[in-house]
């Protein structure tokens, strides 16, 4: 089950990666749940689909099509909200809870008995209809061996590094990716090991912490 702690982290910091793109994406209103149907696609394609071919499913990048989906989908749920941070966490916390049933174009889908292909369909064919269903996002992340702890921990070291990357020259061509002679994704995870994962200022921390790390071996 998704923490409170955990969801109000995300929120917050989707809400300020989208004011990076964007200091008025509210105003902008992107598709967002566009960008959820072609992650879904992606991530189809990284499962396999293809019945006239042999394929292989590539588990991680499954994985990190899930976390960018439920990055749209966060982005999706403060729209609504238009950014007002308290109000998208009651309705996420909300539909944490909803039914696995769902009635969607004339049918009752119950989520469970769906595999994996299936599940990724229905939910590319609710984020057309403009709707989102976390528990049968919760029954995609258990197919693909996650739990909510599991994406909190992906989700926001990403958007940590990303933050931490852009601070410190990615754009510019100025940021070393390598240090103390290791890639910053090692230095990542290294992190948020020492780090506890509930604490509210857990971002903060984490960020506290990449620097620290890469000023000493800079």
């Amino acid at each position: 089950m998704l923490k409170e702690p955990q969801a109000k982290i995300m929120l917050a910091l989707q809400s300020k990666m989208n004011a990076k793109v964007n200091p008025h994406w509210v105003e902008a209103a992107y598709p967002y749940l566009r960008a959820v149907i072609v992650e879904g696609a992606e991530a189809m394609e990284h499962h396999g689909w293809k019945w006239w071919k042999k394929q292989e499913c590539d588990l991680e990048q499954l994985q990190m099509e899930l976390v960018d989906i439920w990055h749209f989908t966060l982005s999706h749920i403060l729209l609504e909200h238009r950014d007002d941070e308290p109000l998208a966490l009651l309705s996420l916390m909300r539909l944490c809870n909803g039914n696995d049933k769902i009635d969607f174009d004339g049918r009752t889908y119950q989520v469970k008995t769906l595999d994996t292909l299936k599940k990724l369909e229905l939910s590319i064919g609710l984020a057309c209809a403009g709707r989102i269903s976390v528990p049968l996002f919760e029954a995609l992340m258990t197919d693909c061996r996650m739990d909510w702890n599991d994406l909190f921990c992906q989700y926001v070291g990403k958007n940590v590094l990303n933050f931490f990357r852009q601070d410190h020259g990615y754009k510019e061509g100025t940021y070393q990716k390598i240090w103390g002679g290791r890639e910053d994704n090692e230095h990542l995870v290294e992190a948020m090991a020492d780090l506890d994962q509930e604490h509210e200022d857990f971002q903060h921390n984490l960020y506290e912490s990449l620097r620290d790390r890469y000023q000493k071996d800079i």
